[in-house]
């Protein structure tokens, strides 16, 4: 295998998102890599992308200043995405079976293969379909399919007195239309009724739209 097959195989496999998520044909398909620098250092495992990096792998796109990813001994490999200065580090990909994007951004995105987990540092925020939550820190736990989400860095609460909140919109989920009712044997099926209007789902708010609690408190 080739350096240019060797880079896009791991980086393909490293940054595919969890099952639950990821649309499933993404994963028979080419990835393709853009970067302004390329290193490899073979006795560390270690494969570096460097300046406007872009990952095409299907519908997963994956935007970052900096792409380093690394492999253990057991062959796990942990990727590193960063931004620089105001831009994020960001991916999106599309939910299987359904016409909806999973995206996140932060100043730093961080995947373990071994442990399953993707973690996004400082500025992180994940949207799926219209819901979407904002923090610090975000953690997904793709084995066990459980989010952590917190207002200062690195897992913890931020400092009394500082401004940083989770911010979260969940969407209501709508109830699934009643089945037909089959009419007996030998009697004709009634009219059916009238197809009702669809409700319109409420807007989504920006998470600067959401008030604080100590916000809403004080008015």
């Amino acid at each position: 295998m080739n350096l240019i097959h060797r880079l896009a195989a791991i980086a393909g496999i490293l940054f595919a998102t969890s099952p639950a998520w990821a649309e499933k044909a993404d994963a028979e398909k080419p990835v393709n890599i853009e970067a302004d620098r390329v290193s490899v250092d073979d006795v560390k495992k270690l494969q570096t992308f460097e300046g406007n990096v872009q990952l095409v792998k299907g519908t997963l796109i994956i935007r970052a200043e900096r792409i380093v990813i690394s492999q253990d001994d057991d062959g796990y490999q942990r990727g590193v995405a960063t931004g620089s200065g105001s831009a994020l580090a960001r991916f999106r990909q599309k939910r299987e079976g359904i016409d909806e994007y999973i995206e996140g951004e932060a100043e730093r995105i961080e995947h373990d293969a071994k442990s399953e987990k993707t973690e996004f540092f400082i500025r992180a925020r994940v949207k799926s379909g219209q819901d979407e939550v904002r923090g610090q820190f975000i953690s997904y736990d793709a084995r066990n399919e459980q989010y952590v989400v917190t207002s200062g860095p690195d897992g913890t609460r931020a400092k009394p007195g500082s401004n940083e909140r989770v911010r979260a919109v969940i969407q209501p989920k709508n109830k699934k239309e009643d089945a037909p009712v089959q009419p007996p044997k030998g009697k004709a099926a009634s009219p059916a009724a009238p197809p009702r209007s669809p409700v319109p789902a409420p807007a989504l708010k920006s998470a600067q739209d959401i008030a604080s609690p100590r916000e809403e408190a004080s008015k």
